[in-house]
């Protein structure tokens, strides 16, 4: 009896002290330990899961895509957009026109039950059934949550011969898709937040005094218009790989559709492709979107890391890889962008690749864009942080010098503009400027198949650049 007592005693206290030992162990953190971070840790990781709930919406379906991304598939009526005081309650315009006819009728006959007998008139295939049409029309058409079918109406010159949809993310090679109802998002992880230099900008460009200013580190070599009125931007952008030397570099190729001036009161529409390690966490050439109305200043983010931007396809996921990508004397690959001013609603539409509407941003986020812009800019930027004292070897575009022309150089090729009237037409008197030429520079040109083109690029350090 007292052995048997004796051995539970000595059990009892080797239990107690494995479990003292693995709570004291640095290799294993419990939430006692928590208590000895500095309050600042603590604080800042409070206000990066409260960030995070702003931004990732629940979602219906997970995909996950090869380079690690999780996109999430969030009713398009949830997006961060509508997190905005001006479209809350609201949904997204153009819904219907991304369903099939199919469904627009099987949508209309559950909702009223006047459309099962006057669909074939909808469709146009029979004469007109009677009185109160255009009213019973608009509700027929008219689907679950109140989404009607109301698209942008497309720019005069704009060719649908050709329209077609190429996958051209990474994450849509996995041969899912969101369904219909949902636009797919990336999801934000705690680590992309934490990788911010700043949890409060996290998803915002840094500010900047003038466009040309080398003062923050960005430098530039673009092609640009001004001194008219300007009501959207086309043109074809060859995408690559460019080495980002550092976290908190990036390297782009992107529109700019500008009004207001570069000091408070900026306005900027911009979409293209960039590599940024901070955001992404990783170096793949990345579909983006930004905006801002102040300059920088406190208005605007990347992609759907604010309210904003609303988004109403489910094929593209902004933030996400692209692919396939150029390479040095092989392959070439690039992607079509138009941005333009829908002059039925005054909203500023995207497209990606050959009739994929992407989204737009409201009007109403806008000063001076609610009319038109000023400035329409194409080309390329990097952040030069100057790492020992030098400059930065981060590299823009391919990281070749445009001298050297198709293959080896990047591109931007048919560049046009919308004008007052709808109408695309060929950019004319464009002019081409490099902060830094001897890091990065720019060659314009035109011709037949290409119409206005330039190309830029450069390797960033080197003997000329030291």
């Amino acid at each position: 009896m007292v052995f048997s007592r004796f051995l539970r005693l000595i059990l009892l206290l080797s239990l107690v002290s494995s479990s003292f030992s693995y709570t004291t162990s640095p290799s294993n953190s419990t939430a006692s330990d928590q208590t000895l971070r500095p309050q600042e840790e603590i604080q800042k990781l409070k206000l990066i899961r409260n960030e995070l709930l702003k931004i990732n919406k629940p979602a219906v379906k997970t995909i996950q895509s090869s380079d690690g991304d999780t996109i999430d598939c969030v009713p398009t009526h949830q997006q961060p957009a509508f997190d905005h005081p001006l479209l809350h309650g609201q949904r997204p315009m153009d819904l219907v026109g991304q369903l099939s006819c199919s469904r627009v009728r099987r949508q209309a006959e559950a909702n009223y039950p006047f459309c099962h007998q006057m669909r074939y008139w909808v469709l146009g295939l029979v004469p007109s059934p009677g009185k109160a049409l255009p009213g019973e029309v608009d509700r027929c058409l008219t689907g679950p949550r109140g989404m009607t079918h109301d698209p942008p109406e497309m720019p005069k010159g704009y060719s649908k011969d050709d329209e077609s949809y190429e996958d051209s993310q990474l994450w849509s090679l996995t041969g899912e898709s969101c369904p219909e109802g949902t636009v797919p998002i990336r999801r934000t992880t705690e680590q992309d937040m934490l990788r911010a230099s700043s949890v409060r900008r996290f998803g915002r460009k840094i500010r900047r005094v003038r466009r040309d200013s080398t003062s923050n580190g960005h430098e530039h070599a673009v092609g640009y218009v001004s001194g008219r009125q300007y009501y959207g931007a086309k043109a074809s952008i060859n995408v690559w790989s460019p080495i980002v030397t550092s976290q908190y570099e990036f390297s782009l190729s992107q529109i700019w559709v500008i009004a207001g001036s570069f000091t408070h009161d900026l306005n900027t529409i911009e979409a293209g492709w960039q590599i940024s390690p901070e955001l992404y966490g990783d170096t793949y050439p990345r579909f983006f979107t930004y905006w801002t109305s102040d300059a920088y200043r406190t208005t605007g983010c990347y992609n759907l890391l604010c309210s904003g931007f609303v988004q109403t396809n489910r094929r593209i996921a902004i933030g996400a890889a692209i692919s396939p990508r150029s390479s040095y004397k092989g392959g070439q690959f690039d992607i079509r962008l138009l941005i333009w001013k829908d002059p039925k609603h005054g909203h500023w539409w995207l497209q990606f690749g050959s009739g994929v509407l992407v989204g737009y941003w409201p009007a109403f986020l806008f000063t001076h864009l609610r009319q038109h812009g000023s400035m329409v800019q194409f080309g390329g930027e990097i952040v030069n942080t100057r790492p020992g004292g030098s400059h930065t070897s981060t590299q823009m575009g391919s990281g070749h010098f445009a001298g050297e022309g198709f293959g080896k150089a990047s591109y931007f090729r048919n560049l046009q503009m919308v004008d007052w009237d709808n109408t695309l037409i060929p950019v004319s008197n464009l002019k081409i400027l490099a902060d830094h030429p001897n890091c990065y520079d720019i060659r314009g040109g035109t011709s037949r198949v290409w119409g206005n083109y330039f190309y830029y690029g450069g390797p960033g350090k080197n003997p000329r650049c030291p």
